[in-house]
């Protein structure tokens, strides 16, 4: 609002939403009120769905994690380094295509909006296959986490206007094994510039199920589809898990409109998920994670 990204004459406080978490044992809900700083130090969150209180343990720094929600930062505002802006140096470098321009500064001859999705929680939210309960002015409905997000840089959630996340519900096996990988320029508060969450599902020591999902490099998450296909029946072995991040890297198209060079933030794709699989198969077998 300060930016004036937003021009609003209303403003409705959402203090009144639950904010507690409901624990079993293949299943956690968690509230959309609750903190960041709270899912993170949650221990039932902490003992079976360990990646989910990284990546919330992970977002910006310990005053905001204490303030900021979990609902918040799933529908948490597309980024783009012409967006993220003051008004006045964004009246002067020309207004972009996401407020009050008609072109993307970053990509002039598209048609759409590239700025990128930065939320932390979401692509481990659709890794541990992650629902969301939606309540709207009439209606209740629950959705995938991976159907609430649209590739598209200015209208990039599924949710309607009057809608309000109100729950996420996330799934596991006791086989699954789970962990969040954050890159940024500094070690709090900023934004990832490359993140990466997997999700794998272990029979014995091979890989039975898997999901990964990427952070910061599209204006969604994404999910790296050839790269869960790859390691269906492989053993997490190091030479494995090179190929495989080196697939996931593929579909990861990154641009000027972030931290850091976008020739490095590809390259960097490639070691944020070969970081998160040797994270996973170095948890011990017979832990929920």
């Amino acid at each position: 609002m300060k930016r004036r990204q937003f021009e609003i004459d209303t403003v409705i406080g959402l203090d009144f939403l639950s904010h507690a978490l409901h624990g079993q044992s293949d299943a956690c809900t968690i509230d959309a009120g609750v903190t960041l700083a709270e899912a993170s130090h949650d221990k039932n969150l902490n003992a079976r769905f360990n990646g989910y209180a990284e990546a919330a343990g992970l977002v910006s720094s310990p005053p905001l994690r204490n303030a900021g929600t979990i609902g918040g930062n799933l529908c948490v505002d597309t980024r783009c380094n012409y967006y993220d802006m003051t008004y006045e140096w964004r009246k002067a470098a020309g207004f972009c295509i996401k407020k009050d321009g008609d072109i993307c500064l970053v990509a002039p001859s598209s048609p759409r909006c590239w700025a990128v999705s930065s939320s932390d929680t979401a692509p481990m939210a659709i890794a541990l296959d992650g629902i969301v309960t939606l309540v709207g002015a009439d209606s209740e409905r629950e959705l995938p986490v991976a159907a609430l997000y649209r590739d598209d840089g200015i209208l990039y959630m599924a949710k309607r206007p009057d809608e309000v996340v109100t729950g996420l519900r996330l799934r596991r096996s006791p086989r699954t094994r789970s962990a969040y990988v954050k890159l940024r320029r500094r070690g709090s508060i900023d934004f990832p510039i490359a993140g990466a969450a997997v999700a794998v599902e272990l029979e014995g020591d091979m890989v039975e199920a898997c999901r990964i999902v990427l952070s910061a490099v599209a204006s969604h998450p994404l999910e790296a589809k050839a790269a869960e296909e790859f390691l269906k029946g492989k053993r997490l072995q190091a030479d494995t898990i090179r190929e495989a991040a080196e697939i996931a890297s593929k579909p990861a198209k990154p641009l000027d409109n972030a931290d850091l060079s976008h020739f490095w933030r590809k390259r960097m794709v490639r070691v944020v998920v070969e970081q998160a699989l040797e994270r996973v198969s170095d948890q011990q077998p017979g832990l929920d994670g």
